[in-house]
């Protein structure tokens, strides 16, 4: 029995080497199949201009456009960043300028927060931050743009909990009987955007409120569900699963994790991975459960899901990744795609769930794994993928969404993230020396106005529209900000500013300060209980009329009349607002002072 045991495992090694040997690609394959994802790019992305370029997205099959999401030339926007990472940046400059001569910011229409942000917000920070124009990395127009429309999202978080609506009126704002239940990952899908604004800006965004508020809801078992009202914090639909719906809050915090470098948000997503791990997860499958009790609701696979193994790969759980993609994989052999839903009891797609909208989520964990591994299985997963969705989906101007996957049939449609996600993942697969796949040994060093700045250094962060962001790129923009701190010197010397942001002046969850530049910038003119500097600044009388105003801040007020342009509402308005807030610690904390 043992020597039989010993011949099957022989068997098993060697067929898997045999296996592995045998789908060895060499460089000029590798080249072959790049060189085909940025043909079917192109066709894609000349159809959209010629056919359908300025509304949002191509209608494949009539060859015409739609508007969508906001009518934002949305397939532009998406592809920005494609175009950098396939080494045209003359149609990147043409195409931005496109984009920064014809957008409206505020016109008239109601907008996904999520998807505005993800695939507006989103892309226009990566083309900025990829696209080295003039102000870059720390101001240009992308930025601006990308700024402006954030802004516009903002009144969407005014709400009890701080977590966003679902809808907001780019004009108008939020209107007054917009329905308040939002699904999780439009609450928890903020942070990378946002928080890459911040550090490039200096201006404070909602998105850690509503990653707390998310966090502070999740049940007794560790789960959240897939509806909440962000009004009074109560879940409206308690279905748990790793699928639509919640999907990117549990993305963005591990990568808000990484990109921030903040282990709080990684801290979060491990708990979630071990709640998922118990009650979600049958054997490599993921399924629907009750978040209050755990019992199965709907035992259904999502396409969606699929990007699961890509953020088990980027947190280090390889291992369970590849046994998750491997069944994953088996549907794509079955139907040459993967349909949206999968019955896994019965084992057959679901009824009106059986198309294939070219969504990047497998391949995406695909391209992880190879980084990772460097399995050549994985590479002809990624080349079985492009020859199908070259003979099935391409039509004269571009690429149709399959309508089901048992037959293959089309409809007429081809989602932006085809050429955002899909086709930057496929191709970054295949150009292993993609500067996007640097490994750190050829960053650069280069000169700001704001000093040095190391860029290029590799691992980059995706979001979930697959707009990459630099990390090196957000502490660039702090020289600027570190000679303002110093002419607080004096000032810093007697007053500890993370004990500051403790004070209830100050507690009001709009931002997680990571250090004392950011406690400076969040009190130095964008919030303050909600308020601005100029508001706080009126009432700080009621405050400290009676006060005994220290020395070393009448000094450094003497001294500093002169550079009122470093702060937005003035140097007197700021110092006399900084003492408001030295007022309240000390009478709030009891603090000495000299």
């Amino acid at each position: 029995m043992q020597l039989e045991l010993i011949v099957v495992l022989c068997f098993v090694i060697l067929s898997k080497t045999i296996l592995t040997e045998s789908l060895q690609f060499t460089k000029s394959q590798k080249n072959y199949y790049r060189d085909k994802v940025k043909s079917m790019f192109y066709h894609a992305y000349n159809g959209y201009l010629n056919y359908a370029y300025p509304l949002d997205e191509l209608k494949p099959l009539s060859c015409t456009g739609m508007d969508t999401w906001g009518s934002f030339s949305l397939t532009l926007i998406d592809s920005l960043d494609t175009l950098l990472v396939m080494g045209n940046e003359t149609e990147f400059i043409r195409a931005s300028n496109l984009i920064l001569n014809s957008i409206k910011v505020d016109s008239n229409v109601n907008v996904s927060v999520f998807e505005t942000n993800i695939r507006v917000v989103g892309g226009l920070l990566s083309a900025h931050l990829l696209s080295g124009r003039d102000g870059w990395p720390c101001s240009g127009p992308l930025l601006r743009l990308a700024e402006r429309f954030a802004q516009k999202l903002l009144p969407a978080f005014n709400t009890d909990t701080g977590m966003p609506y679902g809808t907001v009126n780019l004009k108008y704002g939020v209107h007054k009987y917009e329905t308040p239940i939002t699904c999780t990952a439009g609450v928890g899908t903020m942070i990378l955007e946002f928080g890459t604004l911040s550090k490039l800006t200096g201006e404070q965004k909602f998105a850690q409120r509503a990653l707390d508020a998310l966090w502070d809801s999740r049940s007794s078992l560790g789960l959240v569900g897939n509806h909440i009202n962000v009004q009074n914090g109560e879940w409206t639909a308690t279905d748990a699963g790793i699928g639509a719906g919640i999907d990117s809050y549990f993305e963005y915090l591990a990568k808000g994790a990484l990109l921030f470098q903040r282990p709080k948000l990684m801290q979060q997503f491990n708990e979630f991975l071990k709640s998922v791990n118990r009650y979600v997860r049958k054997e490599d499958w993921f399924v629907w459960v009750s978040m209050m009790k755990g019992q199965v609701l709907l035992p259904i696979f999502q396409s969606l899901e699929t990007f699961w193994p890509g953020i088990l790969t980027l947190t280090g759980h390889v291992a369970d990744a590849q046994r998750i993609l491997l069944q994953y994989s088996h549907i794509v052999r079955q139907y040459g795609f993967l349909p949206e839903f999968y019955n896994l009891l019965n084992q057959e797609t679901v009824k009106k769930r059986s198309g294939y909208p070219l969504r990047p989520e497998f391949i995406e964990s695909v391209y992880y794994l190879y980084r990772a591994t460097k399995d050549p299985w994985l590479l002809q997963l990624a080349a079985d993928v492009i020859t199908a969705i070259d003979y099935s989906c391409r039509t004269s101007c571009g690429f149709a969404t399959i309508k089901d996957v048992n037959d293959h049939s089309v409809e007429d449609r081809m989602e932006s993230f085809f050429l955002s996600e899909t086709a930057k993942y496929l191709y970054l697969i295949f150009d292993e020396d993609n500067f996007i796949n640097n490994d750190g040994t050829d960053s650069r060093v280069i000169d700001t106005p704001n000093g040095p700045c190391v860029l290029y250094a590799g691992g980059y962060i995706f979001n979930t529209e697959a707009h990459p962001l630099d990390p090196g790129a957000l502490y660039c923009c702090s020289a600027k900000r570190h000679k303002d701190l110093r002419l607080l010197k004096d000032f810093d010397n007697q007053i500890n500013f993370m004990e500051l942001v403790e004070t209830p002046i100050f507690s009001n969850g709009f931002f997680d300060p990571l250090s004392q530049e950011e406690v400076f910038f969040n009190f130095c003119g964008i919030w303050l209980n909600g308020k601005s500097m100029e508001e706080a600044t009126i009432n700080k009388n009621e405050v400290v009329e009676n006060a005994n105003i220290p020395q070393h801040i009448k000094n450094f007020q003497e001294t500093n009349d002169n550079v009122s342009g470093i702060f937005p509402f003035g140097i007197d308005a700021f110092v006399e607002t900084v003492f408001m807030l030295w007022f309240n610690v000390k009478q709030n904390l009891k603090m000495s002072f000299p």
